[in-house]
């Protein structure tokens, strides 16, 4: 990863963070995006721009621009940035289900379609997706968010497909991450078979490397010890 230049969205969550923190340990250069509006002091080899809204297609191109203007390059683009929610279908309001298309596929959507000019540049260019493994198969009260994980499944294997041979497009598929917010979500859960926010990181990070090169279109389960 070393002087390579990175965009990780939601850089503020709990996996934003620790994808920041170990691409900068090896050597990248990483601009964060984040919806907060707070304001953090720029390095040499880190900046980052708040208060964007992915789900707008001008806001995320003005960003990415910005950030391939700083750094003169774009290497790879990894799209963090989602939410989530638990809500049966017949109960629920559809409400839900347009704000699960916006966080997890248009925010995916905008920043991926923004990026692709800047990253088919690059010599070994990429775009890392984060699904869910959730999505494979819907349990109760996961409608809303598995159709939209399904979307970002759907997204990575078009892109992947049409980028072939400029641009590599793969998307991890986590369990369930071990977060502070889980954890208090989930008390009497067994965090220990849950995936570490770390060990994550390892295969977002390597899908984002010159090393995964031949990678492509792949939608790579992360199970943890479940």
């Amino acid at each position: 990863m070393n002087g390579k230049v990175l965009i990780v969205t939601g850089a503020l969550g709990a996996l934003g963070r620790v994808v920041t923190a170990t691409a900068l340990a090896r050597g990248a250069r990483v601009a964060g995006l984040d919806h907060a509006s707070s304001q953090a002091k720029p390095t040499p080899n880190r900046i980052e721009l708040r208060g964007v809204d992915l789900t707008d297609p001008a806001q995320a191109q003005k960003a990415v621009d910005a950030v391939a203007a700083h750094f003169g390059s774009l290497d790879a683009l990894v799209n963090i940035a989602g939410g989530f929610a638990f809500e049966p279908v017949a109960e629920g309001d559809g409400k839900t289900w347009q704000r699960m298309y916006a966080m997890n596929v248009l925010t995916a959507l905008n920043a991926s379609r923004a990026a692709l000019g800047h990253i088919s540049k690059s010599s070994t260019g990429h775009i890392v997706n984060v699904g869910a493994l959730g999505a494979l198969q819907a349990g109760a009260g996961m409608g809303p968010y598995a159709a939209s994980k399904s979307g970002v499944h759907r997204l990575t294997e078009a892109l992947a497909a049409e980028w072939k041979g400029k641009v590599t497009v793969n998307a991890v598929l986590p369990s369930i991450i071990d977060t502070k917010v889980n954890r208090a979500s989930m008390p009497n859960a067994d965090f220990s078979k849950w995936v570490k926010p770390e060990e994550l990181a390892e295969v977002i990070l390597f899908l984002a490397s010159d090393a995964a090169s031949a990678v492509t279109g792949a939608l790579i389960a992360v199970p943890g010890r479940v």
